[in-house]
């Protein structure tokens, strides 16, 4: 299998993080705005969590969340790309987890219900830690 199957998932996780910190800086600007808060009175986390309700950040919550596992997946992919490792089961272990990912940030970036968000954070680790034990394998 082609290591280049694995950019098409690598560059969706980058343009849905791109999505989200559109969301995130559309959603705090309109706000600011709307409430004539001048970004001074939210310089620090605690004052911008005191002053913009939960709602709000919701899509900063996930922008922050698409600095964690997605950057072991990033990792992962550049690895396997680089030594020409790709396989089906790392190919649709990467689909799954990007796809989890979107449901996830959906999930949390509208109704948010925790429930739903941890089922597709879930599936999502499954799939990148199923990329990460093949890997190990794979290299050992």
């Amino acid at each position: 299998m082609a290591a280049s199957s694995l950019i098409a998932p690598f560059r969706l996780m980058l343009l849905l993080t791109f999505g989200v910190w559109l969301l995130t800086m559309g959603r705090r600007i309109a706000y600011m705005r709307a409430h004539d808060i001048d970004a001074q009175e939210v310089a620090t986390p605690q004052q911008l969590q005191d002053r913009i309700p939960a709602h709000i950040h919701q899509a900063s919550n996930n922008l922050k969340n698409l600095f964690e596992l997605p950057v072991i997946f990033y990792a992962l992919v550049l690895l396997l790309y680089a030594t020409d490792a790709v396989d089906m089961l790392h190919l649709s272990a990467a689909w799954v987890f990007v796809c989890f990912r979107m449901l996830h940030s959906a999930v949390h970036c509208t109704f948010n219900n925790v429930n739903a968000r941890f089922g597709t954070y879930l599936v999502s680790s499954i799939a990148l830690w199923t990329m990460v034990l093949r890997a190990t394998y794979q290299f050992f």
